[in-house]
Parts: C-alpha cells; structure tokens; sequence
C-alpha cells in the first residue's frame, strides 16, 4: 500500500494526518481546502469522502469532523481521503450556491482548470489530488440555506461501465438513506463532467452524492445520518471492523424532475419536503415586489417533494424544488 499525498498532508501507515490543499491565487484570491489523510495499518481501498462544495450546507461537514475523531487508524484497512471544507470561501462568507468572488456553483465546474477562476481552481484541485488518488467517493451535501429537504442519495447509472454503476449502487444502499434518486442523465464527457461525484464515476470511480439536512442547520439528527452512512460505506469496503449491513427495499425515485422559476420575484412555497402531490398540483406561487401574482408553478408528476426553497428571493431559472416518483420494489 503506497502513501497518498493530499496537499500538506502525507499519508503514513497506522497514522491520521490533516493539513491543506493550497490554491494559488489567481483571478480572485488565494484559498485552501482542509483534508485529512488517515491510512490504515492494513491494506484495502482508497475512499474519499468530501463536504463543503456547497459552503452553507455544514451537516456534513461536521459529519466529517466526528468521523475523523473516531476512526482508528491502527485497525482501518486501506485510505481515507477527507476533504472537510471544500468551499471555503463559500463556508466562510455564508454564501448560498455560489462561491463570493467568481458567483459559480463549484458543483458545475467539474473536472475544473487550473487557470480559472477560485472555483475553477478549487475543483481541479479536488480533480487531480483527491478523486484521481481514490478508488471510491461519496460527496455529501444537505439542504442549501435555503432549501429544506428530505434525506435522499443519488445513484448514477451512467451506462458506461455496468460493474461501476452496480458498486455505485451498492454504496448507496450501504450509506443507509431510504429514498435514492436514479439519475441515468449525468454528462459521460470526462473532460465536462460537471459534478464533483459525477467526475469520479466518469473515471471508473464509483461514487454517490448524498443529501441529508436542512436548511443550513446541522441538527443532530441530520449530523448522525451523515456520521451512520459513512461509516456504513467503509464497514461495507471492508475498510473498518462491524457489521455490514446494506438498505433492504428502498425508495427507487424515478423519474424526477428539478423545477425552476419561471419568473424573478417573491417566491412563495404551498408545499413542504416529504409532501406527496398530484401532477397539476399547485407547489407555489412567484408574486412581483408588490405581492401581485406573476405565475404560479404546478407539479410534473404524482410524486414526493425532495425538496422546496423556502427562503423568498428568486431569481428566474433558479432551482424551486424537485419532485420525483418512489417506487419499492418487493
């Protein structure tokens, strides 16, 4: 088993090590992304676990936190990548979606260039020094500030390489989240993967993006789902001693679908995450500054809501809320 180098910190067998990954500054300034290497003192995967692409959705960054304290490296097998923060100019200036300096979502920029802007810069760093040095990720988001939501993952089944979309798949099951979005539609282009879990399953990687908290709180609630399911996936590689356990007779959602705001105003929500609606089904209302009624915006599908914004600004084409339909398969 080969020492991993993320950054500052040097993987050394039977040892947990943190430190940054620089990134110099560019268009905008400098920033860093905190990581932790913990290597085992027996031989086995490299799995990267990341938070913070969005930097006000802390559950599971403070998910990772714990997960860090815990583990024991003297009786882990393989790596353990953690990228704690990978925002943080995000996390530190509370910003929703988009990074403050260059207003992109670091979650479509993926694989990134070194030449860019900080988010351009800040994902080709993940790119090259952390998904290209694992074998599995998983990357774990929470609700938005602005978004409550319902605990779900997403399992791509990309078509490319059958056996990764089967062990993506059972990742899913073994972080434990009961209701798991089927996403068949993620770019296949390495070069333009878009998303940071996506650019490892281009790669051959099999990965999953998870979503449990609310709101930008990290209740306890939402931090022990984060802590369980990670666990889980490294007692399901093998990785840590215990019981392996994958999700018996989950939700399957399929299809689905992300609605956006057909008009900028005042958004105003009738419906709330875990609702079932009726196709046609009112989901909410975009009043103009006045309060006047400029569109109203109607359900897809039957389906349960995933989520829903309930924080009023709204700009058009913005995200409002993802409906989709569960199935449970007997």
């Amino acid at each position: 088993m080969s020492a991993i180098t993320v950054g500052s910190a040097v993987g050394r067998r039977g040892e947990k090590v943190s430190g940054f990954i620089e990134i110099p500054r560019g268009y905008d300034p400098e920033t860093r992304i905190p990581v932790t290497v913990i290597t085992g003192a027996h031989p086995g995967p490299t799995l990267a676990l990341t938070a913070g692409i969005h930097g006000s959705e802390p559950s599971p960054i403070i998910a990772l936190q714990r997960v860090r304290a815990e583990i024991d490296p003297q009786v882990m097998r393989g790596t353990l990548i953690i990228v704690h923060i990978a925002n943080l100019p995000s996390f530190a200036l509370r910003t929703i979606y988009r990074g403050p300096w260059d207003q992109k979502n670091l979650n479509r920029v993926f694989p990134g260039r070194a030449d860019g802007t900080a988010s351009d810069r800040i994902a080709h760093a993940i790119t090259t020094q952390v998904i290209d040095q694992c074998d599995f990720l998983v990357d774990m988001h929470s609700g938005d500030g602005n978004e409550s939501l319902r605990p779900y993952s997403y399992w791509f089944k990309l078509g490319i390489d059958s056996a990764v979309d089967e062990r993506a798949k059972m990742l899913a099951l073994a972080f434990g989240l009961d209701h798991i979005v089927v996403d068949g539609n993620r770019p296949t282009d390495r070069h333009a993967s878009i998303f940071c879990s996506n650019t490892a399953h281009v790669r051959g990687k099999p990965a999953i993006t998870t979503e449990a908290g609310s709101v930008g709180i990290p209740t306890e609630s939402a931090i022990a789902l984060n802590v369980q399911g990670a666990l889980g996936v490294m007692r399901h590689l093998n990785m840590i001693p215990g019981h392996r356990a994958l999700l018996e007779r989950p939700y399957w959602i399929d299809p689905f679908e992300v609605m956006t705001s057909p008009e900028t105003g005042t958004w105003q929500p009738t419906v709330e995450a875990d609702e079932t609606v009726l196709a046609g089904a009112l989901v909410g209302r975009i009043t103009d500054y006045f309060g006047d009624v400029i569109a109203e915006v109607k359900s897809p599908m039957d389906g349960l809501v995933l989520y829903v914004v309930v924080s009023p600004a709204m700009s058009k084409g913005e995200p409002i809320c993802m409906i989709g339909r569960a199935r449970r398969e007997n």
